[in-house]
């Protein structure tokens, strides 16, 4: 049976820039650290994956002594832990009052799969009460419960390794090749690539920018029709899937047949005319 793998923060939601990186400067401000992350940093934050990775980096001699912190190595490992579950209670609180809405064509494409009998998995090194709440958020109780998740330290290495989507597929008892992955940033798609899988890309507040050579198709979202009409713009489409103006089901689900053939990339594979990098 085949599977359709979601990423979640900027795939489900654009939770990045309105949801994490609040989140990470009230729990700076909250410990009393002196360090706050502006847009333009967080732009930069985002390719450490996971959250707690992103607060060791802050870790110098010289933070550590302006923040009055210990130096023993598992005392500081201690507070991070401590930061980071005040971060997820305070991301969780901003996704459960519903100021970040989710991603166009997130729970059409979910609910399309789910009714041609694929299976739906989210995977992310973002912590699992983080990911079920912006699942919860993207695609309401029933569909979300129809997910596998897999979800924060239950690998030892964050994306762009492959850890994650390697062992989703395990789990899922299915093979690489019989997986799409949708993701938004460049390290998500190198670590689904790394795993064997398909991978779409939707990119996202801070990922326009990025180098997708590798995915099989790259779209500014996945849209949606009337009446909430939202229009995608094809910036990739090396095996000439050609979706219109919200991407399908369908147009997912032949990826994965038009990978399988070597000769598909010929049919229309070039990029779109005019296709280039743009932030959502």
């Amino acid at each position: 049976m085949p599977v359709l793998v979601f990423d979640c923060d900027g795939v489900l939601a654009d939770t990045e820039r309105y949801g994490h990186l609040p989140a990470f400067n009230q729990t700076f401000e909250e410990f009393g650290l002196p360090v706050r992350w502006s847009d333009e940093e967080y732009a930069e934050k985002v390719k450490v994956g996971g959250g707690k990775e992103r607060m060791r980096r802050l870790l110098t001699p010289e933070f550590v002594a302006a923040a009055g912190l210990p130096d023993d190595p598992e005392a500081l490992a201690e507070q991070v832990a401590r930061w980071h579950r005040r971060k997820t209670e305070i991301y969780t609180a901003i996704i459960r009052s519903g100021a970040i809405p989710p991603r166009d064509g997130v729970r059409r494409i979910a609910a399309a799969a789910r009714q041609a009998g694929w299976t739906l998995a989210v995977a992310s090194t973002s912590a699992e009460a983080s990911v079920r709440s912006v699942l919860n958020l993207a695609m309401g109780p029933e569909l979300a419960a129809a997910f596998s998740v897999f979800a924060g330290d239950v690998v030892p290495r964050k994306k762009p390794a492959p850890d994650i989507y390697v062992h989703a597929v395990q789990q899922l008892g299915v093979a690489p090749a019989d997986a799409v992955a949708i993701e938004d940033s460049r390290n998500g798609m190198l670590a689904a690539l790394a795993a064997g899988l398909t991978c779409a890309v939707t990119t996202s507040a801070y990922t326009g920018e990025e180098d997708f050579t590798g995915a099989a198709l790259v779209v500014t979202s996945l849209g949606d029709p009337p009446p909430e009409e939202t229009v995608t713009r094809v910036l990739r489409d090396p095996l000439g899937t050609h979706p219109g103006p919200w991407v399908e089901f369908a147009d997912l689900a032949a990826l994965l047949t038009a990978g399988a053939d070597p000769s598909a990339a010929d049919a229309g594979g070039s990029d779109p005319p005019g296709s280039g990098s743009r932030r959502n």
